[in-house]
C-alpha cells in the first residue's frame, strides 16, 4: 500500500513538473532570428488576455444594464398621506399592487400605472395597532396582525378581504409560506414575548395547524421565507437563526442544503455578537439571505452552505469615517442626521428598517444615515445613493422593476432580449417605495425629475383631523390661521433684533412664533447653540436643544416657499429634526447658507440690530455643546 501511495506520488510530481515546463514554453515562445514572436504563437498567446477583456466588458454592461433597471433620482418624486406613521409597505411581485399599512389600522390598496400610482382602496383593517404586514411571493396574498388579536387576509388581485381569524394569544410577526400552487396558503404567526410560532390555513378557521414551541427558546424577531428551496428562516432575540420547512416537509429540517449542523455555517455570527435580527430578505434566486443586525450590521449569508458571504458596517461610527473621507453632507447636515439616528436607535421602529435584493440579485439596497445604499454585493462596493439629499430617515423600502403597461405582460425573456425597434418603445419603470421616521406618508423615488419647487409632489390624500382643522382656524379663531403681526422685535440682554415676517407666505409659521411671543413663551429663553460664522439658535425652553412644542402641542408641517431662501445673512428660519418636526426652536443666520433650502422653513428676516446678531455670534462657547459659557437670555418677544 505505501509502495503505490510513493508511485502515486511519484508520478503526480512527475505530471507537476511537465506541466509547468510546458507553461514555461508557452509563456516563452522562441524569436525569429529578428527577435519578432511568430504570428500564430502571438496570436494564441493573446488569446486568454482578448477573452478576459471581453468577459470583463460584458459582465460591465450587465452591470450598467442592472442598474438601469433600478431608480436613480436623488428626491422623491411622490409623497401619499396617512392618518399615522407607517408600518409596512410592499410591492407584489406579478400582480402590480402597492399596498401600505400605518399602525393605526389602515391598510391602502394602490395599482401601480404608467408614471403613477392610482389608489384602489382603503380598509380600516384594526380596531387595534397593527403589529406586522406581510405579502406573500406571488403576489396574490396579503395579511396583517394587530394588538386586538386578529388576522386578517386580503386577496391583493380583486383588492378584498377574504378573511379573519382570531387568535387566542397576542401576535408579534406574521409571514407567509407558501409558493403557489400549494394546496394549504400557510401562514406562520409569532407570539408576543414568547418563543412559540404558530402556522394557520389563511384560508380555514381559527384552529392552527401546527405549534412550534421548540423551534426557538426566544422570542421570535423575524421571519423570512424562501420560497425556491421551500424553507423559512427565523430567528430570535438571542440571535439564533433557524432553517425548517413548512407543511409540505413536515416541518422539519430542510433537506437542500448543504450543511447538517449550524456548527458548519457563520449562522452564529449574530448570536456571537450579542445581537438579533432585525428583519430577513431573501434574494429571488433563493441563494442569499440578508440579516439586518441590531447592531446596524447587514450580513449576507449563502442559504445553501449557511456562510457568511458580505457584511456591510453601517455603525455610527463607520458611517463617521466614511463621513470624513467622501464629505456626502455638509457638516451641519450630518449632524443633524445623527441626532435623528440616535433618537430612531432608542425607538422601536428601528427594528422596522430592511433590505431588498433588486431582480437579478446583484444589489442589495438598505436604508441608511446617507439615503438608501445600494451595494454591489459581489464587488462589496456602493455604487450609488438614492434619497441622499432627501431629510428623511427612510426605514422600510420596497422596489418595483416591472412595466406598468399591460401591453408588454406577456413578453417573454427572448422577446426582450430581442433586437426589435418596437419593443424598444416599452421601457421598465423602476420606483422605489419607502417609509421614514416620524412621517406619516411613504415617498416614491423614480426615474423622473419631481417637481421640487411648486410643492404638488406631497399629494394631500387624507382628510384634515380635528387638530389640524384647529389649527387651520388658528389659536383664535380667525379663518387661514394668519397671523396680523409682520414685525417682531427679540428684547435680548445683549441689545434689540427687530424680524420682518412673512404671514402671507408661511402663516402657520409666523402664527406660532407670534402666539408664543404674545403668550410669553420665549421669556428667558437663553441661546444655547452658537456656532461662529454660521448661526444662532434659540426657542428651547430646557436650554439643551432637545426640547420646545408648537402652540398645537407637538409639531408641525415645513412651509417652504421658493421665493424664501437662505441666500442672505441674519435670516431667521425653523429649527428641526427632519421634515414636519417643527416646533418653536428657531435660529438667526450670520452668512448665506444655501445648503438649508428646502429643509427649514424660513419666516422672517432681521432688518435692524444687525450687530446684536453679530455679537452673539462671537461670544466664547464650549467647543463640545456649542452653547455659551455666559447665558444670553432672551428678555421677551415684542410684535406689531
Amino acid at each position: 500500500m505505501s509502495a503505490m501511495t510513493d508511485q502515486n506520488k511519484v508520478a503526480d510530481k512527475t505530471s507537476e513538473q511537465e506541466s509547468e515546463e510546458k507553461n514555461d514554453k508557452n509563456e516563452s515562445p522562441t524569436a525569429d532570428n529578428d527577435g519578432a514572436v511568430p504570428e500564430k504563437e502571438a496570436v494564441e498567446s493573446e488569446e486568454p488576455a482578448t477573452k478576459k477583456r471581453k468577459r470583463v466588458a460584458r459582465e460591465h454592461e450587465d452591470m450598467q444594464v442592472y442598474l438601469e433597471n433600478l431608480p436613480c433620482c436623488d428626491y422623491y418624486e411622490k409623497s401619499y398621506m396617512h392618518r399615522d406613521a407607517l408600518i409596512d409597505i410592499s410591492v407584489t411581485k406579478d400582480t402590480g399592487f402597492v399596498i401600505s399599512a400605518s399602525v393605526d389600522g389602515h391598510v391602502k390598496f394602490w395599482k401601480k400605472m404608467t408614471d403613477s400610482i392610482e389608489f384602489v382602496k382603503h380598509f380600516r383593517a384594526h380596531l387595534g395597532r397593527i403589529m406586522d404586514a406581510s405579502c406573500s411571493s406571488d403576489g396574490s396574498l396579503y395579511c396583517t396582525v394587530a394588538d386586538d388579536n386578529t388576522l386578517k387576509v386580503f386577496d391583493v388581485s380583486n383588492y378584498d378581504m377574504c378573511n379573519m381569524l382570531h387568535l387566542a394569544f397576542s401576535p408579534s410577526l406574521c409571514q407567509w409560506m407558501f409558493t403557489s400552487g400549494d394546496a394549504v396558503n400557510a401562514v406562520v404567526i409569532s407570539e408576543k414575548n414568547s418563543n412559540k410560532l404558530f402556522v394557520f390555513d389563511a384560508k380555514a378557521n381559527n384552529e392552527p395547524l401546527k405549534i412550534l414551541d421548540t423551534m426557538h427558546r426566544k422570542p421570535v424577531c423575524s421571519i423570512a421565507y424562501n420560497s425556491i428551496y421551500q424553507t423559512v428562516v427565523s430567528c430570535d432575540t438571542s440571535g439564533m437563526i433557524e432553517y425548517w420547512g413548512g407543511p409540505a416537509l413536515l416541518y422539519e429540517f430542510p433537506s437542500c442544503v448543504r450543511f447538517q449542523y449550524k456548527t458548519e455555517t457563520d449562522l452564529y455570527e449574530v448570536a456571537k455578537a450579542k445581537s438579533f435580527c432585525c428583519s430577513i430578505a431573501v434574494s429571488n434566486n433563493g441563494k442569499y439571505i440578508a440579516a439586518v443586525c441590531f447592531d446596524k450590521i447587514i450580513r449576507v449569508f449563502n442559504f445553501l452552505t449557511g456562510k457568511l458571504y458580505r457584511s456591510f458596517d453601517e455603525s455610527v461610527k463607520s458611517v463617521t469615517e466614511v463621513q470624513q473621507q467622501n464629505e456626502y453632507l455638509s457638516t451641519m447636515e450630518f449632524g443633524k442626521r445623527l441626532a435623528v439616528e440616535k433618537d430612531l436607535y432608542k425607538s422601536d421602529l428601528f427594528s422596522r428598517s430592511n433590505a431588498i435584493f433588486d431582480e437579478s440579485g446583484n444589489f442589495l439596497l438598505y436604508p441608511s444615515v446617507l439615503g438608501v445604499k445600494v451595494v454591489h454585493i459581489k464587488s462589496k462596493g456602493c455604487v450609488k445613493f438614492i434619497g441622499q439629499s432627501e431629510s428623511l430617515r427612510l426605514l422600510s423600502v420596497a422596489l418595483y422593476q416591472g412595466c406598468p403597461d399591460k401591453s408588454a405582460a406577456c413578453l417573454t425573456m427572448d422577446m426582450k432580449a430581442s433586437k426589435n425597434p418596437t419593443l424598444d418603445l416599452i421601457k421598465n419603470d423602476p420606483c422605489l417605495f419607502a417609509c421614514a421616521f416620524k412621517q406619516k406618508r411613504f415617498y416614491i423615488f423614480s426615474n423622473r425629475d419631481p417637481q421640487r419647487k411648486d410643492g404638488d409632489r406631497d399629494v394631500l390624500n387624507e382628510k384634515p383631523t380635528k387638530e389640524e382643522q384647529i389649527a387651520a382656524l388658528g389659536v383664535g379663531g380667525h379663518a387661514g390661521g394668519q397671523s396680523k403681526a409682520s414685525k417682531a422685535c427679540i428684547h435680548t440682554v445683549l441689545g434689540d433684533i427687530h424680524i420682518s415676517l412673512f404671514p402671507d407666505k408661511c402663516p402657520k409659521t409666523v402664527e406660532n412664533f407670534v402666539t408664543h411671543a404674545l403668550n410669553g413663551y420665549y421669556n428667558n429663553h437663553i441661546f444655547h447653540r452658537v456656532i461662529k460664522a454660521f448661526m444662532i439658535q434659540t426657542g428651547d425652553p430646557t436650554g439643551t436643544g432637545m426640547g420646545g412644542e408648537s402652540i398645537w402641542g407637538g409639531e408641525f408641517a415645513d412651509e417652504i416657499h421658493p421665493s424664501l431662501r437662505h441666500d442672505k445673512p441674519f435670516t431667521v428660519s425653523m429649527a428641526n429634526s427632519g421634515p414636519g418636526t417643527n416646533a418653536s426652536q428657531f435660529f438667526i443666520t450670520v452668512v448665506p447658507t444655501p445648503w438649508l433650502d428646502d429643509k427649514h422653513t424660513v419666516f422672517g428676516r432681521v432688518y435692524k440690530g444687525l450687530d446684536v446678531v453679530k455679537n452673539i455670534s462671537e461670544v466664547r462657547v464650549n467647543p463640545r455643546t456649542e452653547k455659551p459659557y455666559e447665558d444670553i437670555k432672551i428678555i421677551n418677544i415684542s410684535t406689531s
